[in-house]
């Protein structure tokens, strides 16, 4: 069914039998469905037994609408032919518990973890909270969130080895963010596996992750018809005005439609609260809570209290409910709130259990809230949160197992629910600046949900608790650094501006920090007047070994070739200092990056965390630049996963600045590589993503890639017009660190195009503005713009000065393209004996890039040579996917499937399946000649590392 295509057919009876729809496993008996013909044969087609692929759907709906009937159908289905199910509902009084949903989920198969691999296995019973002591927990390292989405992703691969394996997840709105970040990677990440997994959501509600790019089954109202049928299935079908009054207010919804009727079968009161304007959601509560009151008094305490934990898993719900079961719970079971099986009691409707709650005079919900934290002594989040709920005043108590709440959520990697569990500490606290301090602890975590207005909230309140310039800072600063992944970034630099201005009146060390985020802005927007603000600002801060490496990110990523240029001869000495602290190695990879040192830019990003992931769940400022370094290098296959990496966490978390930083990278690969349609579509879609005005390094990364593709398929008119968007209609630079790489390809697309003489004007205009300061490759750029753009008898000097010295080798495609222009240019002058060298080790370097465009045009130049180059297509290895090329890589050096899965984040048979399609291409049989077979190209690409 297509994205948002609206079924119009309807619900389910509990009584009597249903419509097939179509063949398939019988299911085991339950209740039964009236009108969504429609919809069964969907569920049913996603968990045929024969099913070889993943699957995910979404089902959505209002309350009442059926999803949870639907879904309950897909679990009697799938265990009806002996298949495994693994399930999780969501409950609202366990949104605030991390990793609660993923623990509900997988505790029937918790004792499989034993087979995954050790790191796998430690980050995910971190995660669960399975360490297996107090003091295990307190120093377990906090679990990398993308291992943990592995480590579930290796399970739910080797549990669908017997058979395909069916997910459910329900009232999925209520499932802690923790637990929904691992399903979304599960989703992304589980193609080629037997796995379904269907997520039952109420319309209109946000889930995170799940967006976009998923089709969804849509539950809209039942028919006239069907609602009809739904109303003569009931044991007292409603006739005439009262039939006609239900139809016209259950306004198409099953579940309104059976409880309206049993209260006009039950003779309640005309005007009893289930008319009127309200929306069906508020009059289906009404009926429950009008049941509730019917009921006996211990009946009523029994519900209160089932409706107050809703905690499957909690031990208190099965100690603090009253034993006499059969009694206490057969009034509320006939009354239709609540049913029975063998895994105990539980509501028949999440709004049913609403009604029971919010019914109930708030002392009676204090009451039975306190119940329950006295039976959860041996579990103290659920314990803490529901002595929090029933606090009626401050109370510094509660904080302080709010705050303890919050710390093992952190060191599980539950920031979500950490940043709640601080939020609700600060409410409790009788101190003003403790609630300032702790809502400024809460800003801090929350940055790491990527949730910006969250994030403004909690700094909202610090700044309404207190005066504090320290606390009013960091709560800002952290608003700011969120700030500077999305596309605002004349708002973001203006706070950063702000508490960079505070930092320095009070001598404050944050100074720095904020400069640091600022520079990002800086860099990101391409403003100028971002820049002096930034060195008059950081002209204030003292040098210190400490903020050695800050200093230096703040001055290479503002003005790499002005006041950054100077650091190049540093770079090698801060490095070495940084030596294990990853994050001050990143920051000067990144600055080596932007002084163009790309060997020692690569080199440090594989030692300071081998995959960007290690800094965190989001995105850090500039994460992009280790593909960018790892493309200049050559190692395009690295360059596309970095992309691929930043590209999926930034759009879980809806930061589109960061997302559109990985797209260009991809892109440009894309173009390089022989494929414009899909670099125009991944260029195109960063362009979508951001404001160019305020983004300038992205729209000339993007314009730059479509450039490159339209070389890749020889137009040279749209080539031109790309790359000359890098540069003002006056000439001038549009962002100060990438307009100067697009010089050499404007000036190539320019003497095709007839256009030499602007092209020429803006170079040298270009090169006076970057003056002294010009990196090495740089001027090897502006070289080879100047050799294309001269006159004949001026060129070689350029030529030769684009190719002096070995320092070129640094960028090789670069480098080859230059081999490729000055063989071209001597031909032509008729020295065809010496075009012949450069035009061959031209082509050599494309065909170990996979350089399809660039191939064919210097084969064609050594044919016009009189050389036929051999037919040769690229490598192998090019031939494959930047991540087969990966898998290819590791599985030569040995490791298992396992392990390729563990370092790629990928299943151990998706691993397996790229390697089965793989051996084919490369014309081989057994896993043992890889290495002999890959060895030297691997090398040769530089991706032997």
């Amino acid at each position: 069914m297509k994205n948002g295509e609206r079924a119009r057919a309807g619900h389910g009876s509990p009584a009597a039998p249903g419509p097939t729809a179509g063949p398939g496993p019988t299911p085991a008996p339950g209740p039964t469905v009236v009108g969504r013909e429609a919809e069964i044969a969907e569920i049913r087609s996603r968990i045929a037994a024969d099913r070889s692929h993943s699957s995910v759907l979404i089902v959505e709906g209002d309350p009442g609408a059926g999803k949870s009937v639907l879904l309950d159908l897909a679990v009697r289905l799938t265990r009806g032919t002996g298949q495994r199910v693994l399930r999780a509902v969501g409950s609202e009084s366990e949104a605030s518990l991390a990793f609660a949903g993923l623990h509900q989920m997988l505790r029937p198969v918790l004792d499989d973890l034993g087979g995954l691999p050790a790191r796998q296995r430690s980050a995910l019973r971190t995660a669960l909270g399975l360490a297996e002591d107090a003091e295990d927990a307190e120093t377990a390292d906090t679990p990398d969130a993308l291992l943990v989405g592995l480590a579930v992703l290796t399970l739910v691969s080797d549990l669908s080895e017997p058979a395909p394996l069916l997910v459910v997840v329900d009232d999925a709105q209520w499932i802690d963010r923790a637990s929904l970040d691992v399903l979304s990677f599960l989703a992304r990440r589980m193609a080629g596996e037997p796995v379904t997994l269907l997520m039952g959501v109420r319309a209109a509600a946000v889930l995170p992750g799940f967006d976009k790019g998923y089709e969804r089954l849509e539950i809209g109202p039942l028919s006239g018809d069907a609602a009809n049928r739904l109303l003569d299935e009931q044991p007292k079908r409603p006739t005439g005005r009262t039939r006609a009054r239900i139809l016209r207010e259950a306004a198409g919804n099953p579940l309104a439609l059976v409880e309206l009727a049993r209260a006009t079968a039950d003779r309640e009161p005309e005007g009893s609260g289930v008319e009127g304007p309200l929306p069906v959601t508020d009059r289906l509560e009404g009926i429950f809570a009008r049941h509730v009151r019917h009921l006996p008094e211990a009946t009523r305490r029994a519900l209160l209290l089932l409706a107050a934990t809703d905690a499957a898993d909690a031990p208190a719900a099965a100690r603090g409910l009253p034993e006499a079961a059969d009694t206490v719970w057969a009034p509320a079971e006939r009354a239709g709130l609540v049913r029975q099986d063998g895994t105990g009691v539980s509501f028949r409707h999440p709004l049913v259990r609403s009604a029971v709650y919010h019914a109930a005079p708030f002392e009676q919900r204090r009451r039975a809230h306190l119940a329950l934290a006295r039976q959860l002594g041996e579990e103290p989040d659920r314990r803490a949160w529901h002595l929090a709920a029933a606090a009626v005043r401050p109370d510094e108590q509660v904080s302080a197992a709010l705050r303890e709440t919050a710390g093992r959520a952190r060191r599980r990697g539950g920031h979500a629910a950490a940043a709640a569990a601080l939020e609700r500490a600060a409410e409790l606290s009788p101190h003003r600046a403790d609630q300032a301090r702790l809502l400024a602890d809460a800003a801090d975590t929350a940055v790491f949900t990527g949730q910006l207005g969250w994030v403004e909230h909690l700094a909202a309140g610090v700044r309404e608790r207190s005066d504090d310039p320290a606390l009013i800072g960091r709560a800002a600063l952290a608003t700011g650094r969120l700030l500077t992944l999305g596309p605002h970034h004349t708002a973001a630099f203006a706070l950063l501006s702000r508490v960079a201005d505070e930092a320095a009146a009070t001598r404050s060390p944050r100074l720095l920090d904020a400069l640091a985020a600022a520079a990002v802005v800086r860099y990101y927007s391409g403003e100028e007047s971002q820049r002096q603000r930034i060195e008059a600002l950081l002209a204030d801060v003292p040098d210190s070994a400490a903020g050695g490496a800050l200093r230096a990110w703040v001055l290479a990523v503002s003005d790499p070739s002005g006041a950054g240029a100077s650091l190049a001869p540093a770079l090698p000495r801060l490095i070495a200092a940084a030596k294990g602290e990853a994050g001050s190695l990143t920051a000067l990879a990144v600055v080596a990056w932007l002084l163009d040192r790309t060997p020692l830019a690569a080199r440090t990003f594989d030692e300071a965390f081998g995959r960007w992931q290690a800094h965190g769940p989001l995105p850090a400022g500039l994460a992009c630049a280790a593909g960018w370094a790892y493309l200049e290098q050559g190692r395009w296959a690295d360059a596309r996963s970095v992309a691929a990496e930043i590209a999926e966490v930034a759009s879980g978390a809806g930061l589109d600045h960061a997302e559109a930083c990985a797209r260009t990278l991809d892109a440009t690969v894309l173009a390089l590589l022989g494929e414009p349609a899909e670099a125009r579509g991944s260029a195109e879609r960063a362009l979508a993503l951001v404001d160019p005005l305020e983004s300038r390094s992205v729209a000339v990364l993007a314009r730059r890639a479509l450039g490159l593709a339209a070389v890749a398929e020889g137009d040279y008119d749209s080539a031109y017009a790309q790359f000359r968007a890098a540069f003002t209609e006056d000439g001038d630079l549009v962002h100060y660190h990438v307009s100067p790489t697009v010089l050499a390809e404007l000036a190539a697309a320019a003497v095709r195009r007839g256009h030499r003489e602007p092209a020429a004007r803006l170079l040298e205009r270009s090169a006076r503005h970057l003056g002294p300061g010009m990196s090495a490759r740089l001027f090897l750029l502006v070289e080879r713009g100047r050799a294309l753009l001269a006159e004949p008898e001026r060129a070689e000097r350029h030529f030769r000065a684009a190719l002096a010295g070995e320092a070129g080798e640094q960028w090789p495609f670069e480098r080859a393209q230059t081999r490729l222009d000055y063989g071209e240019w001597l031909r032509r002058q008729r020295r065809v004996a010496e075009a012949r060298p450069l035009l061959t080790g031209a082509l050599d370097t494309f065909r170990r890039l996979g350089a399809r465009p660039w191939i064919d045009r210097a084969k064609a130049e050594l044919r016009a040579a009189g050389i036929e180059a051999d037919a040769a297509a690229p490598g192998a290895l090019t031939e494959l996917s930047p991540q087969q090329q990966q898998i290819v890589r590791l599985a030569a050096h040995g490791l298992t499937n396992r392990e390729i899965g563990e370092k790629l984040f990928l299943s151990p048979r998706t691993v397996g399946s790229h390697l089965y399609r793989v051996f084919p291409k490369l014309g081989i049989t057994a896993r043992a000649q890889l290495r002999d077979l890959l060895d030297d190209a691997l090398q040769a690409t530089g991706s032997a590392h």
